[in-house]
């Protein structure tokens, strides 16, 4: 999954075409379910990866004893009524309360025919205003607006949303014994191309793949993608119901989302409604994999939801649901729909499976570093960093073929610039392999412009 990393000294590990950033002295230790606050993308490293502090919840649930039929028991509490004098029961209250309300009725009277002689009942609410300027309707609630928006998204790609069943065999001490999980999956592509997670299908010996019409099909595992949790599976079919694709660097924090899985195996289907909570978060897995540049969310993601979609409110698939953080509530992850985008197109185009490379190690510009270094810029990606022995361009790959010198900063891909929101790595793993990308880089107090054409990230990295 990830590149190699060679030693430095014990403060100042650099990765290859990833960032690598200076903990803060005297900076309290996060929290071990807290994603760390400045990622470390796993782009090329030469040494083991420096474990972020969150640690995710299994990932996708075992498969059900009868799946047909749930197991988790579901408990109703009854209906009581509480009298005014905080005793449970009926009645003991009914003579105080129509008191009461006899007494509200004769004195609500004599304001109503005072208002009603000035006129105040009879004129219409004005309309809202907008921040723009124009009228905006208020007859509707915000929260109606939600509700609805989840309701159309659930109508609209429920029918594309499948549940994956995969049969295999785990080695244990008892020898080796028949698993079986069950985890989600998105049909992006009406030939039958299913997206999902890696860890979902990674070992399988059969897939299942069920459609929300109640079709069973045989899946197959086309591929998986060596750089995140993410895998492609191919069923027989045709006029397969799909889900559109949306923008996830557009996303915005507080922004609705919607996800919709298989939560515990059972519940397939299920729709859960919340927030972007945050992006670019990073994380380290059970199976100690990183994965970065993440969207953290609150809509209720459970075992089982692990390979479905997360959607906006238009219904536009914004992310893969991937793992949730142990002993939590409301924190999920997902990854972008724009870091899967181009296995995706791979795939339907009969192509292997594969990532860019550039060949460098880096140290990603914040505001403290910035001053700490004397940099020109507060954002970038600094090639070197400025640390350690291992060479910062690594000779023969594409980073040295198209003249990149340690020290240089990267600012801009193709006239995107390289910041909080546009991290190298996550901006470059939008492109495949062979693609030519144009590089703004800073060098010696002069923009440079270079043309990179990207390499294919080696397997055993």
């Amino acid at each position: 999954m990830t590149d190699h990393q060679s030693p430095d000294d014990a403060d100042a590990t650099r990765r290859h075409d990833q960032p690598t950033n200076p903990v803060t002295p005297g900076q309290p230790p996060v929290d071990r379910y807290s994603p760390t606050p400045d990622p470390r993308p796993a782009w090329t490293r030469h040494e083991p990866a420096l474990a972020p502090a969150v640690t995710p919840e299994r990932w996708y649930e075992p498969a059900p004893a009868s799946p047909s039929a749930s197991t988790t028991p579901v408990t109703t509490p009854p209906t009581t009524t509480t009298t005014a004098a905080g005793r449970t029961g009926r009645g003991s209250t009914g003579s105080v309360v129509l008191a009461a309300a006899l007494s509200a009725i004769l004195a609500s009277g004599g304001t109503v025919v005072a208002l009603s002689a000035t006129g105040a009942l009879d004129r219409t609410a004005p309309a809202a205003v907008s921040n723009t300027g124009t009228n905006v309707s208020s007859s509707q609630p915000v929260t109606i607006d939600e509700q609805s928006a989840t309701i159309d998204v659930a109508s609209k790609v429920s029918p594309a949303v499948v549940r994956i069943t995969v049969s295999g065999s785990a080695d244990t001490s008892n020898g080796i014994i028949p698993e079986t999980g069950v985890g989600s999956g998105v049909i992006y592509d009406a030939a039958g191309w299913i997206l999902t997670n890696r860890h979902v299908v990674e070992g399988s010996d059969t897939l299942e793949v069920e459609l929300n019409d109640g079709r069973v099909l045989t899946g197959t595992v086309y591929g998986i993608d060596t750089l995140t949790d993410l895998a492609i599976v191919k069923v027989e079919g045709s006029d397969l119901p799909t889900a559109a694709l949306g923008d996830s660097d557009a996303l915005k924090v507080g922004q609705l989302v919607v996800a919709i899985g298989s939560p515990l195996g059972t519940y397939s289907n299920s729709v859960t409604s919340g927030i972007v909570s945050a992006k670019g978060r990073s994380i380290t897995t059970d199976g100690n994999q990183n994965l970065n540049n993440l969207i953290q969310t609150d809509a209720a993601i459970n075992p089982g939801n692990s390979g479905g979609p997360l959607l906006d409110a238009n219904g536009a698939v914004v992310g893969i649901n991937t793992a949730i953080a142990r002993d939590s509530n409301g924190i999920g992850f997902a990854i972008p729909i724009d870091i899967a985008r181009p296995i995706m197109e791979q795939a339907v185009a009969g192509k292997e499976l594969a990532r860019p490379y550039m060949g460098v190690s880096y140290v990603t510009i914040t505001k403290q570093l910035a001053v700490s270094e004397n940099l020109p810029v507060e954002d970038g990606a600094w090639i070197g960093g400025g640390e350690g022995s291992s060479p910062a361009i690594q000779p023969g790959t594409p980073a040295a073929d198209a003249g990149l010198q340690d020290g240089d900063i990267i600012v801009k891909i193709n006239g995107v610039a390289v910041d909080d929101e546009h991290p190298l790595d996550a901006t470059l793993s939008q492109y495949a392999p062979d693609e030519t990308v144009s590089l703004e880089v800073l060098r010696d107090g002069k923009t440079v412009t270079l043309e990179l054409t990207l390499g294919t990230r080696p397997a055993d990295l």
